[in-house]
């Protein structure tokens, strides 16, 4: 701001004559024809160096930065000098404030650089997904095994390994754990794709043990959830003896369940669309009423991923905020 003349000023030159005291902060007032013997001495600095003629319009006592001198364009438009840069054999050239700004944005003009897409991250590796990756291994020998050896062989395998009531009455852990070592329909069955790319995905953003976990947690809830009831019916006398021995193995439930999680984690314009597609991959089955067990053993699974929304973006945070805790 400007500076005005005081009070004290006014009363020193019709009183003692004598200077009144600086005030706190402030500079001394001027003596009689001082101010006048600095203008000349100031006018003259101008004349002698012109570079000095910007500086002498600036206020007395505004604090400021100079900046470039703004130059007049075409139709009297004000132009402003971008800072110059220096290339790379060291020669200064002007880039301008428009092309500057769009070199930060980057090619898409959002704020930040454009990442350049990556599919092979849609796939498992060892040292990203080792999970996914391993798990995929066993998969995929477990099916070679099932392609090779005699089918009456396989069907003892499948049998002995069948997620029915008698067998988790017996043997919960041993069947639980070998239902989920076989891929129904082989390696080349929709649930084999969906658990490559759902699990690999998953597994990136919330880690292998998490990811993990919420598969087992959708393998073991759904189906027990769906074979309590049946042995419940046997017991009441509503179903058959022969109900509590049937084939039931595989990787979907936990799969569903990786779906419904998954989801949770995506934007919106992914999340319905893998969700809607999933489920109206049970359409069919629910329609022909082959297994109304499984289809509706895969409904459910979906539904417990959706419920673990909460928790798994809580994982997918703290992940990102604390990368070290990538597999906690």
């Amino acid at each position: 701001m400007e500076r005005t003349a005081t009070a004290d000023g006014a009363a020193f030159s019709a009183s003692s004559g004598v200077p009144p005291a600086p005030e706190a902060g402030g500079r001394a007032p001027l003596a009689p024809g001082e101010g006048a013997d600095a203008g000349v001495r100031a006018g003259a600095a101008v004349d002698a160096d012109p570079g000095l003629a910007e500086v002498a319009q600036l206020l007395d006592g505004m604090p400021r930065q100079r900046g470039p001198v703004p130059d007049a364009g075409a139709g009297g438009a004000v132009v402003t000098a971008a800072p110059p840069e220096t290339d790379a054999a060291g020669a200064t050239v002007r880039i301008p404030s428009a092309a500057r700004l769009d070199a930060r944005r980057g090619p898409g003009g959002s704020g930040g650089a454009v990442r350049a897409p990556r599919p092979w991250r849609l796939l498992p590796d060892p040292t990203g997904t080792p999970f996914t990756f391993g798990y995929a291994v066993v998969l995929a020998v477990t099916s070679l095994v099932a392609r090779c050896v005699d089918p009456a062989l396989m069907n003892v395998l499948y049998q002995g390994s069948s997620t029915d009531v008698a067998h988790l009455v017996r043997t919960p852990l041993l069947v639980l754990t070998g239902s989920a070592l076989w891929v129904a329909g082989g390696i080349a069955s929709p649930y084999a794709l969906c658990f490559l790319l759902v699990l690999t995905a998953l597994e990136r953003r919330v880690g292998g043990l998490r990811a993990a976990g919420v598969f087992l947690f959708g393998h073991v809830l759904a189906t027990l959830a769906t074979e309590v009831p049946v042995g419940l019916a046997v017991l009441g006398g509503l179903l058959p003896d022969s109900s509590l021995h049937r084939l039931d193995y595989g990787i979907s439930f936990g799969v569903a369940t990786g779906v419904g999680a998954l989801s949770g984690l995506l934007a919106p314009w992914l999340r319905w669309p893998l969700l809607l597609g999933f489920l109206g991959m049970q359409v069919p089955d629910l329609i022909a009423y082959t297994d109304p067990m499984t289809s509706w053993g895969h409904l459910l699974s979906v539904s417990l991923g959706t419920a673990s929304w909460p928790v798994v973006r809580r994982w997918a945070r703290a992940r990102v905020q604390s990368p070290a805790a990538a597999t906690a």
